[in-house]
């Protein structure tokens, strides 16, 4: 999407701003000349994570704008209003708010933590609610006033609850201050909406849940941004309360090629859905796909991985799975990629394994089949895994080796 210099001027305090989502929207604005605050908690180097305040400010300055890098836990209200204050006297107001700030811990409520439940719903549905506050009476005085909270659309599907409750609780406590705050706003001008990826985007909290190959079949931070740059730049009096997903936003605005987007043009078809996002053709199409499973499908799968497996992919797997199987061919296999030549068989495993998969036997055999995504089946709620996160989700390596072979 060409810049249209729109923003030049703007003040945008944006939340999460060191790396990822928050980043790239921060380097567009900028790019028209706009002053970014870069509010986020990492000021040192992370071992894990690229990217702080200092490193976003630098490219952010680079790309046309100025930076003012805020070290901010949204979750203190002290450390908010001292950088909201700062950020007023430096650029003299505030024009935009970006709530991107986040923290995600997918866990069943006996999984998780009172610690993590706390840390998800302090930083997501208080942070986004204490930022906006706190910004409002600047936000009243702008005639491009904007907030836009990087949440899903309100989907109360029970899927989306049933296997990480605490999370979409806090997450969609984001999108109800959306609901809220465009009509409460409404009177002052103010612009309130929702932004959301309708794929994953390759982000550290991808490479985190899914590990880096997924990041073939994500799109590319700039959907965000792009699509962001759309809505910042609409009139905040009569663009309020959407909840819109970035691939439809970047139509609208009349852009056609979407496979700029996508992290290798090659799998644009192929992306994974994002969650809290419905396949509404997977849907359409469950009936006549999953109809019939086929007497020893998954018996010869199991055969196949002993007799086709390479070392190469053994070793780089590494872990020991359970696959529990729900549904018309309910049964439990186990799959040993510690150890080579492979060994694979019914019942559970002789040691604990390093991830355990769970699901209906029609979607296990349309994974077989490359109808669904591991990934994908993981962030519908189809799939639901117990153990090493990571390990679980190199069953998509295992299935493409074999689709090769």
């Amino acid at each position: 999407m060409i810049n249209t210099g729109k923003l030049a001027g703007r003040t945008i305090f944006v939340s999460g701003a060191s790396r990822g989502i928050g980043k790239a929207i921060a380097l567009k604005a900028a790019a028209d000349g706009a002053n970014i605050v870069v509010a986020a908690k990492t000021a040192e180097p992370h071992p894990k994570l690229p990217g702080t305040i200092y490193t976003a400010a630098e490219e952010i300055e680079k790309a046309g704008g100025k930076a003012l890098p805020c070290v901010v836990d949204v979750r203190d209200e002290t450390q908010v209003r001292n950088a909201v204050e700062y950020a007023v006297k430096h650029f003299g107001g505030i024009d935009i708010v970006v709530n991107n700030a986040s923290a995600i811990h997918l866990t069943t409520t006996p999984q998780t933590e009172m610690k993590r439940y706390d840390l998800m719903h302090g930083v997501i549905a208080r942070g986004t609610y204490l930022v906006s506050k706190e910004c409002l009476p600047y936000l009243k005085k702008s005639d491009n006033a904007h907030i836009l909270n990087i949440s899903p659309p309100l989907n109360l599907k029970a899927e989306w609850f049933a296997n990480h409750l605490a999370y979409t609780m806090a997450k969609y406590s984001m999108s109800l201050c959306t609901l809220g705050m465009s009509q409460e706003f409404r009177k002052d001008n103010i612009g309130v909406n929702s932004l959301w990826p309708k794929t994953t985007v390759a982000t550290a909290a991808m490479d985190f849940l899914a590990g880096k190959e997924s990041f073939e079949f994500s799109r590319k931070p700039e959907i965000m941004s792009d699509a962001a740059y759309y809505i910042l730049t609409k009139d905040p009096k009569t663009y309020t309360g959407n909840f819109s997903l970035d691939e439809q936003i970047i139509l609208d605005a009349g852009i056609k090629d979407l496979k700029q987007y996508a992290c290798n043009p090659e799998n644009a078809d192929k992306l994974m859905l994002d969650f809290f996002v419905e396949d509404v053709k997977s849907d359409a199409n469950k009936s006549t796909e999953t109809s019939s499973i086929g007497e020893g499908v998954i018996e010869k799968f199991f055969d196949k991985i002993e007799k086709q497996l390479t070392k190469e992919v053994v070793e780089k797997t590494d872990a020991i799975y359970q696959i529990e199987l729900t549904g018309n061919e309910s049964g439990i296999w186990h799959l040993n990629l510690k150890e080579f030549p492979v060994k694979t068989g019914k019942g559970t495993t002789e040691v604990s394994p390093d991830a355990t998969l769970v699901l209906d036997s029609k979607d296990f055999v349309q994974m077989i089949n490359g109808q669904l995504k591991p990934a994908n089946a993981f962030l519908s709620g189809k799939l639901k895994i117990h153990g090493n996160m990571h390990k679980a989700m190199k069953v998509e390596k295992i299935m493409n080796s074999l689709k090769r072979s």
